[in-house]
């Protein structure tokens, strides 16, 4: 199973932005997914995740109301829709996958990974 993210780039403060990720190897269908981040200097952050027909997903109290989790289980892929960016969201950006039905929040819980794109919110 690979994980490849895309979509991370450089905007401004109050940008949007969405993350792709797609899943080969398996269908995405077989997997809870979610989205993580790291910031330079700091441990991986859950942001949100869903479960694997779409209709439980959460989020991390920093993102609530500004990022949206979707997924399209026909194409295999995962989004990641983040509106109103702040500095404080600049990060390498992960998804991941794990296989179950729990929709974990902990990091720990998931055992494939992506490689990670960089999204850098700055003025």
């Amino acid at each position: 199973v690979q994980l490849v993210e895309s979509g991370g780039e450089l905007v401004q403060p109050g940008d949007s932005l969405k993350l792709s990720c797609v899943v080969s190897g398996r269908p995405l269908s077989t997997f809870v997914m979610g989205w993580f981040r790291q910031a330079p200097g700091k441990g991986r952050e859950f942001v949100s995740s869903i479960s694997r027909p779409g209709g439980t997903i959460e989020y991390a109290a920093s993102v609530k109301g500004r990022f949206t989790i979707s997924r399209d289980n026909a194409e295999n892929m995962l989004y990641l829709q983040m509106t109103n960016l702040k500095p404080d969201d600049t990060a390498v950006y992960y998804c991941a996958a794990r296989e179950g039905t729990i929709v974990h929040v902990d990091a720990n819980q998931y055992t494939i990974w992506g490689q990670g794109t960089q999204v850098t919110v700055s003025s």
